[in-house]
């Protein structure tokens, strides 16, 4: 049975996705959430086969229906992918679709003959990942400069790298940070309820494009809105999303994205396959996040990174704790982890430069850590009361902070633009274009190390980046 925060945090992106139900797999576990009635095929002869094969399987069970059996997008996609419906998305509870889990084991026999994936859930993609962030943001006090620090390096629109960044927009207000004097993109869609209260998750673009501008000077940082539900997407959306991206600005020379998902499966998201292999062909390096889950399990599109033909155009980013010195509680890792950065306890641009704005915390914290660690880590500290809590819990009143301009803030999702960043930043100073070339360099030249979970990883570490104690505070509190 899943957990009650993730329960509820999945309620919570299915407010933001009103129209799409969804539901947990596998079995209520929560590893990922995924469109309830639909499942993913490619284009043309494939998807027939799915459609052909799924309806003939439904007839013959019993307990099924074939009724619902039909295409529930146009036949052909930029994405290569076409949506089939095969029950009713209203039927049932988030715990499940029965109708999907029997499509995908009426394929079993025919995949196992072709020896490759036929067909898929249309998993959810998102910043959240299992639905539990590594933690919120905390404001830091008027006058505490971001971690990592500004670097001293000059700004030249001539030889400046393009970073687009797949995330929540931007504030309204960023603009008046320094540190986004060269930013650019969409704004965030709502950044506050009806009460005036910031909004989950806003804030996470600007928040990242902070950390790929103070790391990187000389970058043109264009944040993409693409994850505004919650900062979740559907897979099938986000491949079209980011086709879109690139037919409208092209393709830039460094992608940063910190969202993804598991899906039990070791071969990468068929909804974004077309853009992978899109990709391997470009100059393009795309830096993505390998997740809060604490897990060894690939997550994608990170643990493209170690799939044939994709390493060199693929850089698969975890999360080192506040010190530097280990991995973060909630990173991922394993060997398709390709280098972890800092990510715990950064401080960063966020929101409200001009006017401060109010926050309420969505997720409860416990007394103990989620994931066992006897530091502390942000699973634990700081401790506060959210508007999500465990069943059996006596309510109480969420706490409510102000933030004027920077945040401190703990996740995967940030150590993956600091390596982004660290890539534009030996661009720059070794004049090479190329950003794959750069990535690869970058390792090679790399002499730092840290320990995960008792293996010796590459650790890249900002020269400006200050390293925070990871004690537990005073009288554990």
């Amino acid at each position: 049975m899943a957990p009650q925060r993730f329960r509820e945090q999945f309620d919570q992106i299915q407010r933001s996705m009103p129209d799409i139900p969804l539901a947990m797999g596998p079995d209520d576990s929560a590893e990922f959430f995924y469109e309830k009635g639909v499942v993913l095929a490619r284009d043309g002869e494939e998807a027939r086969l799915v459609e052909d094969t799924v309806r003939d399987h439904f007839t013959a069970m019993a307990g099924l229906t074939p009724d619902h059996v039909r295409r529930a997008s146009p036949e052909t996609n930029r994405t290569g992918i076409t949506r089939i419906q095969v029950g009713d998305p209203g039927e049932g509870d988030r715990s499940g679709d029965l109708t999907v889990a029997n499509a995908l084991r009426s394929l079993r026999t025919v995949e196992g003959r072709a020896r490759r994936r036929l067909i898929s859930r249309n998993h959810v993609v998102s910043i959240a990942v299992n639905a539990c962030p590594g933690d919120e943001p905390v404001p830091v006090p008027i006058g505490e400069p971001p971690n990592p620090a500004a670097a001293q390096t000059e700004y030249d629109a001539g030889t400046a790298v393009g970073v687009l960044v797949i995330d929540t927009g931007l504030m309204h207000d960023y603009r008046s940070c320094p540190l986004l004097a060269h930013a650019d993109g969409d704004a965030q869609v709502r950044e506050r309820d009806d009460d005036g209260v910031l909004q989950q998750y806003v804030g996470h673009g600007t928040f990242i494009a902070g950390l790929v501008a103070a790391v990187a000077p000389n970058t043109d940082v264009t944040v993409l809105g693409t994850l505004n539900d919650a900062g979740a997407i559907l897979e099938s959306e986000l491949g079209e999303k980011l086709f879109e991206a690139v037919d409208r600005d092209g393709w830039p020379e460094v992608l940063s994205l910190s969202a993804g998902t598991s899906n039990g499966r070791t071969d990468g998201l068929l909804g974004v396959q077309a853009f992978m292999e899109e990709l391997r062909e470009q100059r393009t390096l795309l830096v993505a996040a390998a997740g809060n889950n604490a897990s060894a399990t690939p997550f994608w599109p990170a643990a493209y990174a170690d799939l044939p033909g994709w390493e060199n155009s693929v850089l698969s980013v975890g999360a080192l704790r506040g010190d530097g010195e280990f991995g973060a509680c909630f990173s991922n890792h394993g060997g398709w982890v390709k280098a972890y950065a800092p990510g715990e306890r950064l401080t960063s641009a966020f929101t409200g430069f001009q006017t401060p704005v109010p926050y309420i915390y969505q997720h409860s914290t416990y007394d103990d850590c989620r994931y066992g660690f006897g530091y502390a880590c942000t699973c634990q500290y700081p401790r506060h009361n959210g508007v999500l809590s465990e069943p059996g819990e006596a309510p109480a009143k969420p706490d409510q902070v102000m933030f004027e301009g920077y945040a401190q803030w703990s996740g995967t999702s940030f150590a993956t633009p600091v390596v982004a960043g660290l890539v534009a930043s030996y661009m720059t100073a070794h004049k090479e274009r190329d950003p794959r070339e750069a990535r690869k360099q970058l390792l090679a030249a790399n002499t730092e190390y840290a320990e995960v979970r008792g293996a010796h990883v590459p650790a890249l570490l900002p020269p400006t980046w200050r390293p925070v104690s990871v004690d537990p505070p005073a009288g554990g509190a």
